[in-house]
């Protein structure tokens, strides 16, 4: 089944009240973790390469990967570039077969990431892929982007921004927040926001990125085998599942992926001091992606039997 892009995705997703997730991929495992938990659930599937894992493995290994993975996969899947910080990037990963890419001009000023996002658009929408942007900055570290705190999206200026770019989806900032450690209090999203956001841009795909829910069990498998993670903390679920009937079509999950397939790794090296052979701890954890995109697919996107 060849690549597709998100409208079609989106378009039930809202209309079906669920969210569509958006993996981070960086090697093999990852990639067939997620694709067989998508098809066992019967999921609409987004893959998101980011600038990191780029540079990590190449985007023509990647791509290749995908591309392995499209020979029996019998399920909508689209490849997009997470946070692309320049017109350079994106072009690069447009020209290399992505059906979807993000513009990231959220550290910009206004206007600045309006006519950055524009300049994108003008060129995506030649080739007919989808340019997700982002209005308002999320706390924490994301590739290039650092933020201290949480800048929350404006409702007039997202509609504004919109309107002018031409961006195809939005990323918006209601709480979220990038990394393992996203709240020191009592996790809360900003649900009014978002409500007023929707009902200005009625059937308008929105997104929410930083938000992996750090699930306790890993925390704590990976410190009792040797990790050094105290403390972090997530978006709660139900939280996440209440936004995707807000109008949010797509919810980023990376670190949850990373922290099970870690966690895991850590068990069975610990626990088999002696082993040695990759395969023997990388198809542990590559269960662990499975089993991880499984349970967010059901219980937090709502988007099984999808398609």
């Amino acid at each position: 089944m060849p690549l597709t892009g998100p409208r079609e995705m989106f378009q039930k997703a809202y209309k079906g009240g669920y969210a569509v997730g958006a993996f981070n991929v960086n090697n093999m495992e990852i990639i067939q973790g997620i694709i067989a938990a998508a098809e066992e659930e019967r999921a609409p599937l987004i893959l998101q390469v980011s600038a990191g894992a780029r540079k990590y493995a190449s985007q023509v290994y990647l791509m290749k990967l995908v591309e392995a993975a499209l020979v029996d996969a019998d399920l909508p899947i689209c490849v997009h570039l997470d946070h692309g910080a320049d017109f350079d990037i994106c072009k690069a990963c447009i020209d290399g077969g992505f059906t979807s890419v993000m513009i990231d001009g959220s550290h910009l000023p206004f206007d600045e990431n309006i006519a950055l996002t524009k300049r994108v658009v003008d060129y995506a929408h030649d080739k007919g892929v989808w340019v997700e942007a982002e209005l308002g900055r999320l706390a924490g570290i994301e590739e290039h982007v650092v933020s201290e705190e949480n800048v929350y999206t404006d409702p007039d200026q997202a509609m504004e921004f919109v309107e002018r770019s031409g961006c195809d989806s939005l990323a918006i900032a209601i709480g979220t927040s990038h990394g393992a450690y996203k709240f020191k209090g009592e996790p809360r999203l900003d649900f009014e926001r978002l409500e007023k956001i929707t009902k200005m841009m009625p059937d308008y795909p929105l997104v929410l990125h930083g938000s992996s829910s750090v699930p306790q069990e890993f925390v704590e498998m990976a410190n009792q085998f040797g990790g050094q993670i105290p403390g972090a903390k997530g978006v709660p679920e139900d939280l996440l599942r209440k936004a995707a009937t807000y109008g949010v079509c797509k919810i980023n999950i990376d670190t949850d992926i990373r922290l099970a397939m870690t966690a895991v790794i850590r068990k069975t090296l610990m626990e088999n001091p002696s082993e040695f052979d990759p395969r023997k701890y990388l198809g542990p954890a590559r269960t662990a992606v499975k089993n991880m995109v499984q349970h967010k697919i059901k219980n937090v996107l709502g988007c099984s039997n999808a398609i």
